[in-house]
C-alpha cells in the first residue's frame, strides 16, 4: 500500500465509522395538561359579604372556616407577597384602616 493511498483509506474508514454513530431522535415529553381551576376553589364566593367590615383575628378565622380554604393570607397595603398562585388559598386584602377591601383566591 502506498503512502499516498493511506490518507484516503483512513478518511474513508473514519467516514464509514461515523455513519453508524447517528444519535437517536430526541423525544420531547408532552407538555403537562393545562391546570383547570374553578374560580371558587378557595371558597371566596361564600364570604364576599365580609368585604367592607373591619378585620379582626376572630373574623379572619371565621372567614377561613366558612370558605373552606386550605390556607388564608391577610394582605395589608404595601406588604410584600409572593406571586405564586394557589387556587386553594384565600387572600383577604385590607385597606389602610384594616377594613376588608377584597377577598379572592390566589
Amino acid at each position: 500500500m502506498s503512502f499516498k493511498l493511506f490518507p484516503t483509506v483512513i478518511a474513508g474508514l473514519l467516514l464509514a465509522g461515523c455513519a453508524g454513530l447517528t444519535s437517536p431522535p430526541v423525544h420531547e415529553s408532552a407538555p403537562p395538561p393545562p391546570l383547570v381551576v374553578s374560580r371558587g376553589e378557595c371558597g371566596a364566593a361564600q364570604v364576599q359579604d365580609r368585604v367592607g367590615r373591619e378585620f379582626s383575628l376572630v373574623l379572619g378565622e371565621a372567614i377561613r372556616a366558612e370558605s373552606g380554604a386550605a390556607a388564608m393570607r391577610v394582605i395589608r397595603p404595601g406588604e410584600a407577597v409572593t406571586l405564586d398562585y394557589r387556587p386553594d388559598r384565600l387572600n383577604v386584602r385590607l385597606d389602610e384602616g384594616d377594613v376588608i377591601s377584597e377577598i379572592g383566591c390566589g
